[in-house]
């Protein structure tokens, strides 16, 4: 006889679809049974091929409800216009978010931030009777490679003031062998050094490429 290992029951219908992953999602959001009623934050980051949605929402039996969102396509009224999908726009996105919901609660003057954009490790402390803004890292399907643009929209958020549970084990810069983490190398690539080198690289090896890919760059 065969035996099968799957369940036999018709799986939902966004697990069909593949859009969501709820052997994690539950671990998102199941609450202590002490805090009935009371939300449980996650910072919600999805990418598309011309868009990063960085939102912070909770779940309810309706559905979830969102607290704060933030887009990259808002980014050009801040004076980013180029590349609204890589990992300086990605960082940019999380802080936007972060300012944004900080300013919502009334929180903006107590958690500023980072002031300077450095790449160092950053941790939310306590300030006064209120606290910062607690949520943690929901990646749904996304790649969560080291490097990964996703923890760059974290990177933001937690430069903005918000409290997100993270290690810089996952930032760029860390490194495995030695176990150390290059705060420099990291800035480089929130300010889009990376970018800047090879496009110069394109420009002296192939004229033509470099005008077609980097055509909106200006």
């Amino acid at each position: 006889a065969v035996v099968s290992t799957q369940s036999t029951g018709v799986k939902y219908r966004r697990r069909r679809e593949g859009k969501t992953d709820y052997f994690a999602r539950k671990r998102l959001i199941i609450q202590n049974k002490n805090k009935y009623n009371t939300p449980k934050y996650r910072l919600v980051v999805r990418f598309s091929n011309k868009v990063i949605i960085a939102q912070v929402a909770y779940a309810t039996i309706e559905g979830d409800k969102i607290v704060c969102d933030a887009r990259s396509t808002e980014l050009p009224r801040y004076g980013i216009k180029t590349g609204l999908t890589n990992y300086p726009a990605s960082y940019a996105v999380g802080l936007l978010l972060a300012r944004r919901l900080n300013q919502k609660y009334g929180l903006d003057e107590t958690y500023t931030g980072v002031e300077e954009v450095d790449g160092e490790e950053y941790y939310v402390e306590k300030e006064g009777e209120r606290g910062a803004f607690y949520c943690v890292l929901d990646t749904g399907l996304s790649k969560t490679s080291s490097g990964a643009r996703i923890f760059g929209v974290l990177k933001g958020a937690v430069d903005g003031g918000l409290d997100i549970p993270h290690s810089s084990k996952r930032f760029p810069g860390y490194n495995t062998e030695s176990g150390e983490y290059d705060a420099g190398a990291h800035r480089s690539r929130i300010l889009g050094e990376h970018i800047s080198s090879y496009m110069q690289s394109l420009l002296d090896e192939d004229e033509d490429a470099y005008k077609r890919q980097f055509a909106t760059y200006r």
